[in-house]
Parts: C-alpha cells; structure tokens; sequence
C-alpha cells in the first residue's frame, strides 16, 4: 500500500477507522479490512474499543510489525499524573508494547499546548510510541507544537472531506515536514449521494465514496475510512487501481463551504482558522 512520509514516519496512506463501532461491529469488520489489505487501524482512548480492536487484531494473525496502529490521548488525562498511565492502560488494552503512533485527541481548552507536548514526547522517549502527533489542532496550535516538540510531530488528524476547505493548514503542516490525517471524509453521509462525485466514479467505474478517499490520499492526505458493514471495506481499499485528473481534484475541491465542518464540540473545540 501506498505510504506517507512525514518526518521520518511512514504511514499508509489508507487507515481504517473505528470510531463508533461495538467490539460486536469491530469482530465482524477487522477481519475482512485485513483481507481487503488495511494494516493501518486508528482507535482512541475515547472510542472505548481499544480492546476490541486489540483481540480482533490478534485474533487475525497478522504480525504485529506489518501493522501501524494509532491511538489517542483524551483531553481529561492531559496531567502529568494521569497521562503516562493512561497511555499503559491504552497499550495494555490494545494487547502491544507500544503504538506506532499516539496522538492528542484535542488542543482542549484548559492546558498549554506546550504542557501537552511535554508529555506526549516524554512517553515516546520512554518507548511506548514510535511516533507522536496532534488532532484538531489549528495552524498557530500546530506551529507552536512543531517548533517546541522534542520528538518529531509526524501528523495533525483532522476533519477533511470535500466541503471543508483544509488548504492552509494543509499549507502549515507540509511546511513543518508533517502530514494531515483526515478523518470523516464521507462528511457523515454526505459523500456517498453527492451528484458530482457520482459522475465523476461514473468515468473512472467507481462509486462516490471511493473517489473521495482517492481525492484525499491524491491530495497526499492519510485518508481513514471507516464502515461497520464488512461487505463494504473492499470498496474503500480499491482506490489504488485508478487516479483523478487535475480537473476532477480541482472540481471536487469546489465542493468546500464556510459551513462544511461538521465536528466541533463546543467544550473543546478550539477558534478554528
């Protein structure tokens, strides 16, 4: 599978996502994502399922170095009491020694971003992550972090999908060596019955979902997908075979709105740019 480098990091450019999904939906799914030839899964502290995730993975028998698994910090354990122990509780959970790659779920709105990288890179030095990176962070959070971090900050994963327009901080992360992640490319339903990305998957003989993973990981974003529905994870992974004309980027790229960004919780959001 087509990989990413973003400061040293290689990362596949296609993960699989389970936000929202029961350890029940997670037993039925992983299985076939790995026949469909996903090793790049992307869980959360938050999701509740890093468990799940962890025995459906074992439980394929794949090795655990053909693998990159990401998870994430969430915001309550962002103290130097509680963070280190919950990212053990996260490797202990997932079955592993240490993650491919930990995140900050969120900037929150309570500790200094430079507080928060602290920690995370003193639990990547202690050796219970490969890499480090940010979630929902904006252009001035990203920079500050880049700028300080000891540890190589390797992606900001953020909401990116066809009507969110990301082009600056696109911008600010390739300029600081890192990459986005993009995570609810589908926009919560909105892309599987879009009119132009129907007819754009009409020319190339593929469906709207799959143009725009295509669209993201052409644009050199780490796209996730996600679906709980085993039937359709070898759709999403069967965007290699075809690329996108420039213009069919430049359209698709049109589709962006002011009001496109669909997550933003008000407790931890922060001013988006």
């Amino acid at each position: 599978m087509l990989t990413v480098n973003a400061n040293g990091a290689q990362i596949p450019a296609l993960g699989f996502g389970v936000f929202r999904m029961s350890a029940d939906e997670l037993e039925r799914v992983v299985p076939a994502a790995i026949e469909a030839g996903f090793r790049h899964f992307d869980t959360a502290q938050f999701y509740d399922n890093e468990a799940a995730l962890g025995r459906a993975i074992r439980a394929s028998g794949i090795p655990r170095d053909d693998l990159f698994l990401t998870t994430k910090v969430w915001v309550d354990r962002y103290d130097p009491e509680r963070f280190a122990p919950s990212v053990d509780e996260s490797l202990d959970r997932l079955g592993v020694d240490q993650v491919d790659l930990l995140l900050l779920h969120w900037s929150g709105r309570e500790v200094p971003i430079a507080d928060q990288i602290a920690m995370i890179g003193a639990v990547a030095e202690d050796g219970k992550t490969r890499h480090v990176g940010v979630s929902n962070y904006t252009i001035a959070q990203l920079e500050e972090a880049a700028a300080i971090s000891r540890v190589p900050i390797v992606t900001d994963q953020v909401e990116y999908h066809p009507y969110i327009d990301q082009t600056r901080l696109k911008a600010a992360a390739e300029r600081a060596g890192l990459a986005l992640t993009g995570y609810f490319v589908m926009a919560d339903g909105q892309v599987p019955k879009d009119p132009l990305l129907a007819e754009i998957g009409r020319a190339h003989g593929k469906s709207a979902a799959q143009v725009a993973l295509r669209w993201a990981v052409q644009s050199g974003v780490i796209a996730l997908s996600k679906t709980a529905n085993p039937a359709r994870v070898a759709e999403n992974a069967a965007i290699f075979d075809f690329a996108l004309e420039e213009a069919e980027m430049t359209r698709i790229a049109g589709l962006a709105r002011p009001d496109g960004r669909i997550v933003n919780p008000a407790a931890i959001a922060p001013d988006w740019d």
